[in-house]
């Protein structure tokens, strides 16, 4: 198996790669002690069989640049294949600014195909290639060199089986004409803000207690300075502090050194230097907030009148349609979005694009009463409601 290790080889490779209808690709990488992930080896393989169309790419060799592979993801000519692609796209996306297009992604197709949620890449490899995976080398450190032949025999299988693979589901997608679904799916995976993290808004990933406006505005400034930090200086936000103590900063709300050392959950190291400076700042400022200025609590669904009953119709209703169709359930709507429903919002993904398709048009014509639910042996179907007995 052949290892890249120049940018003249890359190029190479990725001048024959530009006359395929498409490549696959994959990535291993390492995050544990870093904000960002720090890439450590890139796997392509081109259509076919032979194993002589697969390469690895060592990008921690001194000098190699990844700008032919780049040129290659810009190449709207050869579709890019990977499998659950959000975070090796990530990884370019921070890297150069590059999405690559066009996009396929195995995981997201499995799932409108039938094959589960979230299914993986090892089960798609035994239910489609009909082959299993040495998952020995799953947990390698790849930024360690040099690397073993059973590491890159792991790594190089990752693209082979995905060559099938795909071939398997864009025929079924097009056979079972679902192709415009993937499609609308890919859109957010090509979306560049699904990989631009806002420090202003890294708050409402923390879940809290209290929806207090004076409360929520201090998480949001601690939230602030933790991911700004953690992004200047690529180091996992949790080394700066965890959720919970940011909670407990919110709560005290320290106003000086003497005060961070009375904190139970605070890391040692953050209760000085700058971190203990950009904390007592972060809970200064949104002490000065003008009441104009607070948050309000990032969640709506304590507020909504869910009706019950229907809630429970449209979770029916929606394990009916996906059954029937071999589509998994969340990949259409969450539980939460169904009690959305039932309580009268309609400005939802389940009611638009593909999903209103598949979904949403009985749902909403459910609610209106326009539709019934009756069993018929083991399935559920839907009957129309004549008017009169509405």
């Amino acid at each position: 198996m052949k290892t890249i290790t120049t940018t003249q080889e890359l190029a190479d490779f990725c001048t024959q790669a530009q006359n395929c209808a498409y490549v696959t690709v994959d990535t291993e990488f390492l995050r544990e002690r870093s904000y960002y992930s720090k890439l450590c080896l890139i796997q392509l393989a081109l259509p076919g069989k032979a194993i002589e169309d697969a390469v690895l790419v060592d990008p921690l060799v001194n000098g190699l640049s990844l700008e032919p592979l780049y040129e290659l993801f810009k190449n709207e000519n050869v579709v890019k294949v990977f499998h659950a692609a959000r975070q090796d796209i990530e990884i370019f996306y921070v890297d150069a600014k590059v999405i690559p297009k066009p996009l396929f992604d195995t995981q997201l197709a499995a799932m409108v195909c039938g094959f589960g949620e979230q299914v993986g890449y090892e089960t798609l490899v035994r239910k489609i290639a009909k082959q299993s995976l040495d998952k020995s080398s799953r947990f390698t450190d790849w930024s360690r060199r040099p690397l073993t032949e059973a590491q890159k025999t792991y790594a190089l299988a990752d693209v082979t089986h995905l060559r099938q693979i795909y071939e398997f589901l864009d025929a079924k997608l097009k056979q079972n004409g679902r192709a415009r679904w993937v499609h609308e799916e890919l859109a957010i995976l090509t979306n560049p803000g699904t990989y631009t993290v806002r420090p202003h808004d890294a708050w409402r990933r923390i879940k809290t207690r209290s929806n207090s406006p004076r409360f929520l505005a201090t998480v949001r400034s601690l939230a602030e300075f933790r991911e700004t930090y953690a992004q200047q200086r690529n180091i996992p936000r949790n080394r700066v502090y965890k959720d919970d103590a940011l909670i407990e900063l919110a709560s005290s709300k320290p106003a000086g050194h003497d005060d961070l050392k009375r904190s139970r959950l605070l890391l040692r190291e953050a209760r000085k230097g700058e971190i203990a400076e950009g904390i007592i700042a972060a809970v200064q400022k949104a002490q000065n907030l003008p009441k104009e200025d607070l948050p309000s609590a990032p969640s709506e669904e304590e507020k909504l009148q869910v009706n019950p009953a229907l809630a429970d119709l449209l979770r029916v209703l929606l394990k009916s349609k996906t059954e029937t169709m071999g589509v998994a359930a969340k990949l259409i709507a969450a539980t939460s979005e169904l009690d959305a429903i039932a309580a009268g919002k309609r400005d939802l993904p389940s009611l638009s694009g593909w999903r209103r398709e598949a979904f949403g048009e009985d749902a909403l014509r459910l609610c209106k009463g326009e539709i019934a639910l009756i069993a018929n042996g083991k399935l559920v179907k839907t009957i129309p409601v004549p008017s009169g007995a509405r």
